[in-house]
């Protein structure tokens, strides 16, 4: 390699550097929600664009399934279930995430009403 290859991919690892931060730093709040599911029912709708730090209480088949939102984030608190796996998934926020707690028959989503789930022609 000589200096100009060098210096080419100097230039091309910085121009990519700068995209990726302008991208993150000016990413657009989508409308999200989370959906909450008991045996493929829609019990309970959060919405995340509110970044204010809540709890909702949502009835399994084992009992009772606590679920925190902070910052746009949802994640399974307390439950009752022989491991606790569901809460041990920790946080959501993007679409293409899912908490499935099992035990309990409870199946938590992230919705965002922008991006595009598929394509069919």
């Amino acid at each position: 390699m000589n200096k100009k290859d060098i210096v080419l991919c100097i230039f091309i690892l910085l121009t990519s550097g700068i995209i990726f931060l302008i991208y993150n730093l000016f990413e657009t709040s989508n409308p999200k929600k989370a959906v909450v599911y008991y045996e493929n029912n829609i019990v309970l709708e959060i919405d995340l664009i509110d970044k204010t730090n809540r709890r909702y209480k949502v009835l399994g088949y084992n009992g009772e399934v606590v679920i925190e939102t902070v910052d746009g984030k949802v994640k399974v608190n307390e439950e009752k279930s022989p491991l606790h796996l569901c809460s041990r998934q920790g946080y959501i926020s993007k679409s293409y995430e899912t908490i499935i707690c099992l035990p309990n028959k409870i199946i938590i989503e992230i919705e965002d009403s922008n991006e595009i789930d598929t394509i069919a022609r």
